[in-house]
């Protein structure tokens, strides 16, 4: 039977909050380890989107890791593909491919590439990376449920960067003209770009306005609360009169102390010492620790 197909939509079922949690920490600890020994890579967007992926992939989505094409699953649309390496470490986690290959990231070879890139790893529904694409990839995998009769729901992650492109734009117009009520996008908003804050480089304020003006449904919540998360996927899993829209308030980096909201680490991996005190700060043990900083050159 697929995984998860039991977890999709039961709005009573008792919820292992601290499995979830706990599942989030292991996450936040592969990124840091993936991207110390890569030596390249994106931690800031990688950590503030964790905790909407966990809660996704182990309990929202009708997905089989055995059956990566299985024709019924839920489909999840990385737009924001430099933030990688917290998707390789929930798709392996779910069992896709075996653990010990998280830490080939962007190495010469590895399928774990430096964007997800789906002819390499299974478990990717798109190659992603160039930003502003995602929307467009997600509204074609939920027409196509449509003109199917499939039921299986599209999810769509983006970065509040990806706002200042006008591709997002047209493709919001034309998911609110064809009432793509299988169609949801959750907006990774913890308000920094790739050169500085999103409010000084192109303010796109008030972005839950301008998602309503365009005929979405529009719900704002904290990122990094799973309890909200919860909530407001279930929400938009019952919405059947327009796409909706999760705001989802999040701190680029979370979970490291001296990572949050400094927006050196959007793409600056740490370092050897970094890497060992980013660890140490996750609950990490001290000799896993010193395994992988004998790792990093």
């Amino acid at each position: 039977m697929p995984n998860q197909t039991e977890n999709s939509n039961k709005v009573n079922e008792k919820v292992d909050w601290q499995k979830l949690a706990d599942t989030a920490l292991l996450v936040r600890r592969d990124i840091i380890k993936m991207l110390g020994i890569a030596g390249s890579g994106h931690p800031g967007g990688s950590l503030s989107s964790t905790d909407i992926l966990v809660l996704l992939y182990f309990h929202f989505l009708k997905h089989d890791p055995k059956n990566p094409k299985w024709p019924d699953r839920d489909r999840l649309i990385f737009s924001k593909g430099h933030g990688c390496p917290a998707l390789y470490s929930v798709l392996a986690r779910s069992g896709y491919f075996k653990e010990e290959l998280l830490l080939t990231l962007r190495k010469l070879g590895s399928p774990l590439q430096g964007h997800p890139d789906m002819r390499k790893l299974p478990g990717i529904e798109a190659s992603t990376g160039s930003l502003g694409q995602g929307l467009s990839i997600g509204i074609g995998c939920a027409l196509a449920a449509r003109f199917d009769k499939k039921s299986f729901m599209t999810y769509v992650i983006t970065s509040d960067g990806e706002l200042n492109e006008g591709q997002t734009w047209e493709a919001a117009a034309f998911a609110s003209f064809r009432k793509l009520s299988n169609l949801v996008m959750i907006l990774d908003y913890n308000q920094y770009q790739l050169s500085g804050r999103t409010k000084d480089i192109l303010d796109m304020e008030p972005v839950a306005d301008k998602w309503r003006a365009f005929g979405w449904l529009v719900k704002e919540i904290d990122g990094h609360s799973h309890q909200e998360i919860f909530e407001a996927i279930q929400w938009a899993q019952a919405s059947k009169s327009a796409p909706s829209i999760i705001i989802a308030h999040t701190t680029k980096g979370k979970g490291v102390s001296f990572m949050e909201n400094n927006n050196h680490f959007h793409g600056v991996a740490p370092t050897r010492d970094e890497t060992a005190k980013a660890l140490k700060e996750l609950g990490e043990n001290e000799a896993e620790i010193q395994r992988i900083v004998g790792m990093i050159k």
